[in-house]
């Protein structure tokens, strides 16, 4: 097949893809690789065409096909995409470093690579590809959107700031702009964009739009000190509560096979020796509870590095558990799990775990704040790792975790769009905690968040004293630490150590009042 008639049938199949026609496309690109074997376009079109009708395991041998016919960045970009869908972080990540290395020309190829490093935790390494991606194509909101995140995670708070703005400027109802802004500094009487946010929520169609715009004004009206801000929030989390089908029966069948398994049935589980590596050190607990500023300090002295919040302990049990399940975490996941020797998990999780860490520490963090649920696990298949678990006001933890919009769909938070649903949540988060002190003791160092801003430097020597670490000076001034930060807590960390959030709740008590009434009820103490 000659060149010309090459390119006119690559053009067809991908304005078939483009209009959605999947079985088009892929029938052009099976004539292209009947024709000629050789050349790699035919395999690429027909993976990506298999990829879009959701056949992942399918498309990804036919991308390999082509990049082994001849490596194209193109090719390598989509093909690190679906690895990355299928955890496969390390062949990934070389798919993805190859593909930059053969100098892209378009713009989307720019932005998958930034993409698959951002997945990677390489948030550095994902600004140039996307300000290449945006250098490419300025008008294109999503490649600017995702240089404007790249930005923040980085610290370049102005340039953020800026594409943000040029954003809204472009598309005025843009919700996840707004958001981004509203949750990027501390807004003031004198500057904040409550009428703009009003505004673009008024003109809000989508119900996605709108939760992330009554997110941002209740956020903005909060700093401001405007009472609105907690209607605006409520209103948001009762629309999303629905909208997620979220009944707490899920969480407490998790919670109960937990504590089943590990309570009663300790004693009949496989042996225990564990691997003997001593690198990982796991930083959890209630989300929005300080586990950003531990894992900040930590990750301030010379022999840690922040690995961020891997997925390899959910996985590593999940794979291993072979339940047929999509959740990762659910009841029959971990019942199952009481079953697998203790080694392949430990060996699972920090083969994982690798491609996530920073060259040059010889320790390293996890700051996935949902492994206290694997607490059990870690403890028979990681014996030598440290575990930090952040505790914080019971109350102060309803409000942080109700008024902040965590990953929409993810599983792990659908708890924390109801104020009731938190302190159920809460309420077994501390009796599961109070199982493991009694199963593992001194395995896990609880530490106060308030004792620690209030006593940074006592409960910083506590802190690393547990992890087996040296003191170094580097752990008090966190705040000048240059890595990334990819949390809703990235501003915060950026600042010295301050009680600010101490007692935050009580700005809402009247609306509050029933979490704290279910504390009271059950035994749990509000300061």
């Amino acid at each position: 097949m000659d060149r010309g008639s090459v390119l006119t049938l690559e053009a067809k199949a991908r304005e078939a893809l483009k209009h959605g026609d999947i079985p088009a496309a892929a029938a052009v690109a099976r004539s292209m690789i009947s024709a000629d074997e050789a050349q790699p376009a035919g395999y690429f079109l027909l993976g990506i065409a298999a990829a879009e009708a959701g056949q992942i395991a399918k498309a990804v041998p036919l991308l390999e096909a082509a990049v082994e016919r001849g490596p194209e960045a193109e090719h390598l970009a989509q093909l690190a995409k679906l690895l990355i869908l299928l955890r496969r972080d390390g062949e990934a990540a070389e798919a993805a470093q190859r593909a930059m290395a053969l100098a892209p020309r378009d713009a989307r190829t720019f932005d998958t690579i930034g993409c698959i490093f951002t997945r990677l935790g390489d948030h550095e390494g994902a600004v140039p590809p996307f300000q290449s991606a945006v250098a490419t194509e300025p008008d294109n909101i999503d490649y600017r959107y995702n240089l404007a995140a790249a930005a923040g995670f980085t610290g370049r708070v102005g340039e953020a700031l800026a594409h943000y703005e040029a954003i809204i400027s472009a598309d005025p109802g843009n919700a996840r702009a707004h958001y981004a802004l509203a949750i990027a500094s501390r807004q003031t009487l004198e500057s904040n964009h409550v009428p703009r946010l009003k505004a673009a929520l008024s003109g809000a169609v989508k119900p996605g739009d709108a939760l992330r715009i009554r997110y941002a004004l209740a956020k903005e009206l909060e700093d401001i000190g405007d009472g609105e801000s907690f209607l605006h929030l409520s209103t948001a989390n009762d629309e999303h509560k629905r909208s997620l089908r979220y009944d707490f029966a899920q969480d407490q069948a998790i919670f109960d096979a937990i504590e089943n398994l590990f309570s009663e049935q300790l004693h009949s589980l496989r042996p225990a020796p564990g691997c003997s590596v001593e690198a990982p050190i796991f930083v959890v607990g209630m989300p929005r509870t300080g586990t950003t500023l531990v894992d900040r300090i930590l990750s301030s002295h010379p022999d840690v590095g922040s690995a961020g919040e891997l997925q390899a302990m959910p996985l590593a049990v999940k794979r291993l558990a072979a339940t047929s399940s999509r959740n990762v975490i659910d009841r029959e996941t971990i019942t199952a799990s009481g079953d697998i020797d203790p080694v392949k998990i430990g060996d699972a999780y920090l083969a994982q775990a690798g491609h996530h860490r920073h060259e040059g520490a010889a320790r390293f963090t996890d700051k996935l704040p949902a492994n206290f649920l694997y607490i059990g696990h870690i403890a028979r298949a990681l014996p030598h790792a440290k575990i930090v678990c952040l505790r914080r006001n019971p109350m102060d933890t309803v409000w942080s975790n109700y008024k902040n919009l965590f990953a929409s769909q993810s599983a792990y938070y659908a708890y924390s769009y109801d104020l009731l649903d938190t302190a159920r949540y809460y309420a077994r988060f501390d009796r599961l905690m109070a199982m493991w002190d009694k199963l593992f003791p001194g395995l896990v160092l609880q530490l106060s968040y308030e004792q620690l801003v209030t006593d940074q430097e006592g409960q910083t020597r506590l802190l690393l004293e547990h992890c087996g670490l040296n003191w170094h000076d580097a752990c008090l001034t966190f705040h000048e630490n240059s890595a990334a930060v990819a949390t809703p807590s990235a501003a915060q960390v950026r600042r010295p150590i301050n009680a600010d959030a101490v007692g935050k709740w009580r700005t809402h008590e009247a609306a509050l009042q029933p979490a704290r009434a279910f504390f009271e009820e059950h035994g749990i103490r509000v300061e």
